[in-house]
């Protein structure tokens, strides 16, 4: 069975916080000394399963995507998230996304919207209006079609060019904000499976 071996894995190394971000373990005790993690192996499993039910070549599929949970990255709803955990400005956040066969975050539904937003606070996203103000765009050509600007945002504040849109507050669903390109945040590339 394919899927053992992984489950195993990430069971004995107790990083779960990697694989799914709202993890909150949940012990049971099993005799005096010994305690085992429920919620890991539930959560774990019910990714598994997924791979193997809802894909053809699901075991191809779950190597490859085991691959980039073990280096930092996190799966959700057909794509896998990396948070970087040092700040960069926009342009060079973006070119670390595609080195990594990535692009910067493209938000395209709430759902993943309260994802990202609970991810890291203060994050770049895909997000720019470089080419021509206040036509906001998608890294990869298109306009948003769903939209999560805080109140009065964007707003090129006091004037200033703010051309890369960012997550601003984590605690609100309403919180892109427009921001300088070149000031230095942590980002979030995303890779579509």
């Amino acid at each position: 069975m394919v899927v053992c071996p992984y489950v195993l894995a990430l069971q004995q190394t107790g990083d779960l916080s990697r694989v799914y971000p709202a993890f909150r373990p949940m012990t049971a005790g099993i005799g005096s000394s010994v305690s085992v993690t429920l919620n890991s192996i539930i959560i774990i499993n019910i990714t598994v399963c997924y791979f193997l039910e809802h894909n053809f070549e699901g075991s191809v599929l779950l190597s490859f995507a085991a691959r980039y949970i073990q280096r930092g990255w996190i799966y959700f709803k057909h794509s896998l998230y990396y948070v970087s955990s040092t700040e960069n400005t926009w342009k060079d956040s973006r070119e670390d996304c595609l080195q990594r066969g990535a692009d910067l975050v493209i938000i395209n539904s709430r759902e993943e919207q309260n994802f990202i937003r609970e991810l890291k606070n203060r994050t770049w996203i895909g997000l720019t209006d470089t080419e021509k103000e206040q036509t906001w765009k998608w890294v990869d050509g298109t306009t948003p079609t769903i939209s999560f600007w805080d109140t009065d945002e964007p707003n090129s504040y006091g004037g200033n060019d703010e051309d890369c849109g960012e997550i601003y507050f984590y605690e609100r669903e309403n919180s892109w904000n427009d921001a300088p390109c070149d000031t230095k945040k942590v980002w979030i590339c995303e890779k579509n499976l």
